[in-house]
């Protein structure tokens, strides 16, 4: 039985302002990676700069999986259909 789009709306707004606010982070991740705090961290001795960036991408590249997975999460409450997927491969599986 699938809930009426009124009583989905908050969780869909809070997922949307979660995913927002993630992407946010993401921004400022990539932001330290490109920015004279690096750069002046990386130039420290002892530093390892190529572990400083792939720690870095790394934590971007998992705040932009959390934002799919809210986006996955809102995909569920609307009844787990996605909008890549097509009527011949539903038919078919």
């Amino acid at each position: 039985m699938s809930t009426p789009k009124e009583q989905r709306a908050p969780f869909i707004g809070l997922c949307n302002k979660i995913r927002d606010e993630v992407g946010r982070m993401g921004t400022h991740v990539l932001a330290t990676k490109h920015g004279t705090s690096f750069t002046d961290a990386s130039t420290t001795e002892g530093a390892d700069s190529g572990e400083m960036v792939a720690n870095l991408m790394l934590a971007y590249r998992h705040l932009e999986d959390a934002r799919m997975r809210l986006g996955k999460a809102i995909q569920a409450s609307e009844g787990g259909v996605s909008v890549f997927d097509k009527p011949a491969v539903q038919a078919a599986l």
